[in-house]
């Protein structure tokens, strides 16, 4: 990293302080719930219900022992009614008023999802670098997502996986931690509440306004920062959100 940013030390550092130290929360509180929502699905990022964090560690979902609270659509056929429409997600928000959503990826776009400090390592890079980074997003359960276009769905079969394999095919062993989220994955679409304490949440780092990059263009800041973190001991931070078939 020091070579990226040679002579470049006040930036660098102003960066380090805005990553490290800035908490937007702020901005889920101004503009509320629905009207991040609606820029969401504004920006094309299709978007459906899902469940949400009660009485703190339990699931809406009232699943004995659910594998993911709060993380999951609460409807089996949520690529089919994932949308970008504004009438239906007002409606949806204001008869679900606690409610998580999520957005499914690869249809307009992919999520690079890598452990938090591996993230900010790689975001204070890129934007050191002059990069065009697109929407980024924090989690308090250790994750940070970084939101692309899609790859769509290749040709040769192998040339795509699914997010539930941490890492797959074998050529991932190059990207520790790294999770491709892309075509039949989701991830939650800020703001989100996760169990646990009442201010885990998903929030923007950066908004659904910033264009989607070529995923490729972020692809070796991540995987070498993801690489790094590792390395250190620090492991997989956070958990999954599983691919659901």
């Amino acid at each position: 990293m020091s070579a990226t940013f040679g002579g470049r030390s006040g930036r660098q550092g102003k960066l380090s302080q805005w990553l490290l130290g800035r908490r937007p929360q702020e901005a889920a509180d101004e503009g509320g719930r629905e009207a991040l929502l609606l820029g969401a699905a504004a920006a094309g990022l299709p978007l459906a219900p899902a469940a949400h964090p009660t009485d703190g560690y339990r699931c809406s979902c009232d699943r004995v022992g659910c594998p993911t609270p709060a993380r999951h659509p609460v409807s089996f056929a949520w690529q089919t009614q994932s949308t970008t429409d504004r009438a239906q997600i007002e409606r949806w928000a204001r008869h679900q008023p606690e409610a998580n959503f999520i957005t499914a990826t690869g249809m307009v776009h992919d999520v690079l999802d890598v452990p938090l400090e591996a993230g900010r390592e790689a975001l204070e890079r890129l934007l050191g670098s002059g990069v065009e980074v697109g929407p980024v997003a924090e989690s308090d359960d250790g994750r940070m997502l970084f939101f692309t276009l899609t790859r769509g769905t290749p040709e040769d079969e192998d040339e795509w996986w699914p997010c539930e394999l941490d890492c797959h095919p074998e050529t991932m062993d190059e990207h520790p931690g790294l999770r491709w989220h892309c075509r039949g994955s989701y991830v939650l679409v800020p703001p989100a509440r996760l169990p646990g304490d009442a201010d885990r949440q998903v929030r923007w780092l950066r908004g659904p306004e910033h264009a989607l990059p070529d995923p490729l263009t972020l692809l070796e800041a991540l995987t070498d920062a993801c690489a790094r973190h590792v390395g250190t001991g620090a492991g997989h931070q956070g958990t999954a959100w599983p691919l659901h078939r």
